[in-house]
């Protein structure tokens, strides 16, 4: 029986991960797919009024119209686009600018640490929707805005990963070998550092995708994001807070949205983490 236990634990823990890497996956491609191809299955267009009433369960509406009379489900796959894309780039943004900063930092040292540093303790006191929204109000809401202002405000938890990681590596070995080859500040960064923690950043660009998403609904739903005739996932949740008081649903399946790509990229990130937990142990136990 003793022989026969660590063989069950391994086995069911990767059953269990790949049942959440699946779910995950199944979800978040599924937007990933009505992004694209969403506008092929429209049954109107999102602009129409195809009702004289709020909220009715119109015919060929499978969601029922929203607060204006116009088809609810086609809105909300005409949004998905524009909710994904945006958090997407955005994110993207932020890795570009911390990763890089942080890598800096890391590989320079001394003053430009130290200023790098300050800067991001700055921008880390200061809440980000507050930052957002000072950004967006000041400049306006257009899609590019909202995008280099999200990317700017999650740069700063981005260069803390990067500058931690590149740190524990640069006093491995094999860099300190191609410190003695005589090998520059750029290539020691991009050739021997990044690869290295590619993983963990991949992570985490898995999880603030999620807070970015989150964000930038919560500015749209605050009357700061994008602007008609366009429209987000928290746009949308906001246009229709009235239903909710007559028990209308409309408001909800937005939200919904929202949630369920939180979820999956959740998912994934936990299933990718067990992964590399689970291999970390069994290289122990080879050894």
């Amino acid at each position: 029986m003793s022989v026969d236990t660590p063989r069950l634990i391994p086995h069911h823990a990767s059953r269990r991960r790949n049942v959440t890497a699946a779910v995950g996956l199944t979800i978040l491609g599924g937007w990933v797919l009505i992004a694209l191809f969403g506008w092929l299955i429209r049954p109107f267009d999102p602009t129409d009024f195809i009702s004289y009433e709020m909220y009715a369960p119109e015919k060929g509406a499978l969601l029922g119209t929203d607060y204006m009379g116009r088809d609810l489900f086609s809105r909300l796959l005409s949004g998905t686009p524009v909710t994904l894309g945006m958090s997407f780039l955005a994110t993207l943004v932020s890795h570009l600018l911390g990763v890089s900063a942080g890598l800096t930092a890391a590989m320079r040292g001394g003053a430009v640490d130290m200023v790098l540093s300050r800067i991001v303790d700055v921008m880390l006191s200061l809440p980000n929707i507050i930052v957002g929204l000072m950004v967006v109000a000041a400049l306006g809401s257009s899609v590019s805005v909202l995008i280099l202002t999200t990317g700017f405000v999650y740069s700063a938890s981005v260069f803390r990963i990067a500058r931690a990681l590149a740190n524990d590596v640069r006093s491995l070995d094999f860099v300190r070998a191609a410190q003695a080859r005589g090998e520059g500040t750029l290539w020691l960064s991009s050739g021997e550092i990044l690869p290295n923690i590619l993983k963990p950043l991949a992570a985490d660009f898995a999880l603030r995708l999620g807070f970015v998403l989150l964000f930038i609904s919560s500015l749209s739903f605050l009357g700061l994001g994008v602007q008609p005739p366009l429209a987000d996932w928290g746009a949308l949740v906001r246009e229709n807070m009235s239903g909710l008081s007559s028990g209308k649903l409309a408001p909800v399946y937005p939200a919904l949205a929202i949630a369920s790509v939180t979820i999956a990229l959740n998912l994934l990130v936990d299933a990718w983490s067990d992964r590399s937990i689970g291999q970390g142990n069994a290289r122990g136990a080879a050894k």
